[in-house]
């Protein structure tokens, strides 16, 4: 019988252990908010992990659409391509990194109406395990700490953003 220990390989591990969605409200209607989470280009004015990020050529915010993006974590730089899963205007927005066939994780966007605004919610998930995301439990508790504290930062960017904006 073997124990899975922080430092022990990931085998053994059940990539859905690695998953967290957070949540914010913010004063827009859930129309402008799909418009803005949807053009990728965007998230950079908001994410403090991503920049030059851009549909490929004629693609756009549709499921089928692909995107690349530049991201950094630990100093570290790094370009990922990614597939829009999921476009459903005013509601969600979801793309996998390294495409809906193969890939490594999951984001989604979803937006729901109360009140004069919008509740946004971020996801992020891992889809499967694999060594460039980290080869330990340790490993890849840091790698969530490292994305929550990612996207919560994104969700006060953009609701700060929105309030400035209007």
């Amino acid at each position: 019988m073997s124990t899975t220990t922080e430092n022990a390989p990931s085998e053994g591990l059940d990539a859905a252990d690695f998953a967290f969605t957070r949540r914010t409200w913010v004063d827009a209607a859930p129309a402008l908010v799909y418009e803005l989470v949807s053009e990728v280009s965007a998230i950079s004015r908001w994410s403090p992990d991503a920049d030059d990020v851009a549909f490929d050529p004629d693609a756009g915010p549709w499921a089928g659409a692909w995107f690349s993006g530049r991201n950094r974590r630990n100093g570290k730089l790094w370009t990922s391509r990614s597939q829009i899963v999921r476009a459903d205007p005013g509601t969600a927005f979801g793309f996998v990194v390294g495409g809906a066939e193969n890939g490594i994780v999951s984001w989604e966007w979803t937006l729901t109406p109360q009140g004069r605004g919008t509740v946004v919610q971020q996801s992020w998930r891992l889809l499967r395990l694999d060594p460039v995301l980290g080869a330990t439990r340790a490993d890849l508790d840091a790698l969530r700490r490292h994305m929550t504290v990612s996207v919560e930062s994104t969700l006060v960017a953009l609701a700060e953003w929105l309030a400035e904006e209007r």
